[in-house]
């Protein structure tokens, strides 16, 4: 009696992480939410009565679900939820966009120092300790009371703050990839430099570089919020959710949801992309297996 043999499943590179993702809850919810919350800073505004500058002042510090203020409004009058949603678009294109810029500067110069090490490797990386001596946010602040605020030198500002940990990354990964048989073969095969370090190496180390990229977006996030509620950020009369606590902290006993309602949207996207980031990281390592 012979046993037919059972058909083996073949399962691709991506499907696989694509299923470790999909059991890693966490990662899902902060997905479906960051999904939410860009739907709703970009569509959003547009299925509203009124726009974010509109002023009622009529109706100035109305609570929520007052009329067709669904979250209230501010002190001018003006709708917090179109606040909220246009604060939104600016708080997460500026974390996008310096993500962006942070992940280039960064790749950049990790790339070159771990492919070349010796002293150039080793001046690069004394470099990036150097700057990563300073907290974050007193550079970011250094700098921010040298320049004129706006959105595009806000996000400027907070990449220039980010790049050094996604360096130290390339750089590591890069070291340990050049050693590799696939880029021995490479040199003997007379490729380039360039192209070795950015068609060889480089994409075998896109797992680690997505997921710093992603938690890169949440640490610019709370950059934008920090510098806004400052007020070196955005400035008034847009909307940013950094602007909006700051505008909001001298009514907090009076009209706490001022406060709240960003509070919460920013809790939010930065929870989100933290579990976003560890769910990619554990979807895009093979040797994690998630129950």
């Amino acid at each position: 009696m012979t046993v037919a043999a059972l058909p083996i499943e073949h399962v691709t590179p991506a499907q696989a992480a694509w299923r470790r993702f999909r059991r890693h809850r966490l990662a899902m919810a902060g997905a479906v939410v960051i999904l939410v919350l860009i739907l709703g800073s970009t569509i959003g505004p547009f299925l509203l009565p009124f726009d974010d500058k509109f002023i009622d002042i009529m109706h100035r510090f109305a609570p929520p679900l007052t009329g067709a203020h669904v979250l209230g409004t501010d002190e001018l009058g003006r709708d917090v939820l179109a606040r909220l949603m246009m604060g939104g678009r600016v708080s997460l294109a500026i974390g996008i966009v310096a993500m962006l810029i942070a992940m280039g500067v960064g790749i950049v110069i990790g790339t070159f120092a771990g492919f070349y090490g010796g002293v150039l490797g080793a001046a690069l990386m004394r470099f990036v300790d150097a700057v990563l001596c300073f907290p974050a946010i007193f550079l970011l602040l250094a700098l921010a009371a040298l320049i004129e605020p706006g959105i595009l030198a806000t996000t400027i500002l907070i990449s220039a703050t980010a790049w050094m940990s996604v360096a130290r990354i390339v750089e590591a990964q890069m070291r340990a990839l050049r050693e590799r048989d696939f880029a021995a073969a490479a040199v003997a095969f007379g490729a380039s430099d360039l192209r070795i370090m950015f068609k060889e190496l480089l994409p075998n180390a896109m797992a680690a570089i997505v997921v710093a990229a992603t938690l890169n977006v949440a640490k610019a996030i709370l950059l934008e919020s920090y510098v806004s509620y400052l007020g070196y950020g955005i400035q008034p009369p847009a909307a940013s959710w950094g602007n909006m606590l700051n505008n909001a902290q001298i009514y907090m006993t009076s009209a706490p949801w001022l406060a709240i309602v960003p509070g919460i949207a920013i809790t939010l996207a930065v929870t989100s992309f933290n579990f976003l980031g560890d769910g990619l990281r554990d979807a895009l390592d093979p040797r994690l297996d998630i129950h």
